[in-house]
């Protein structure tokens, strides 16, 4: 059986946007990307390490743990050996609290990629290969989350092409969700059920050629 690891935020975790539940695992777009590949005839399990609020290398004021950076080495080695990392973050850099640019969540992606190939594994294990997922662009936010993500659609601009910059000189795989689905039509951040259908479908085919 192949692992692929997920490490992402609330989007992934799979909000219902404007609520505080959850959607079924078979409605995240980690399951559906699982279920198709297991459709195809391989067996894949794919570990959702999830955590709503994360940013790629920014602390939180209000809320502990958030930095992504914080024990990203020890979640691969919890779970390798990995045939495959998707990392899906970036959307919470564009806070209110917090005064960063595309450019600045790019440099925080960077360092998680680092990180998450220098993670301390067991002898013999594989550096497991990594896709960088560049989250929906954040549009005029709505609901009660709004004033967390006051001014966030202006400050996410061009993230697309810092992130292909970043997986170019990495040499990581990539994968713009613009290319498939914008953000939520419900509070313009997260994704609806049916966007996450339609990103886990699309990733699947990715994750099908890259997943060792």
């Amino acid at each position: 059986m192949k692992q692929i690891l997920v490490y992402s935020d609330s989007l992934t975790w799979g909000i219902i946007p404007s609520t505080r539940k959850r959607l079924a695992f078979n409605d995240r777009w980690p399951g559906v990307m699982e279920n198709r590949l297991n459709e195809a005839g391989t067996q894949f399990r794919v570990i959702e390490n999830c955590l709503n609020g994360r940013r790629t290398a920014w602390d939180d004021p209000y809320k502990p743990g958030r930095n992504g950076l914080e024990g990203v080495g020890q979640v691969i080695e919890m779970h390798s050996p990995l045939s495959l990392v998707i990392l899906m973050l970036g959307t919470n850099d564009f806070q209110s609290m917090h005064p960063h640019n595309a450019w600045h969540a790019a440099q925080g992606i960077r360092s998680l990629i680092t990180d998450i190939r220098q993670a301390p594994i067991e002898p013999g294990m594989p550096v497991p290969p990594i896709l960088l997922v560049v989250p929906p662009l954040i549009q005029n936010p709505k609901g009660p989350i709004a004033p967390k993500f006051d001014g966030g659609e202006v400050k996410c601009q061009g993230l697309a092409r810092e992130y292909q910059i970043v997986a170019e000189e990495l040499e990581c795989s990539y994968f713009d969700t613009s290319s498939v689905t914008s953000s939520s039509k419900v509070d313009g951040i997260h994704l609806d059920k049916d966007q996450h259908h339609t990103l886990g479908k699309a990733l699947a085919e990715v994750a099908s050629k890259l997943a060792e």
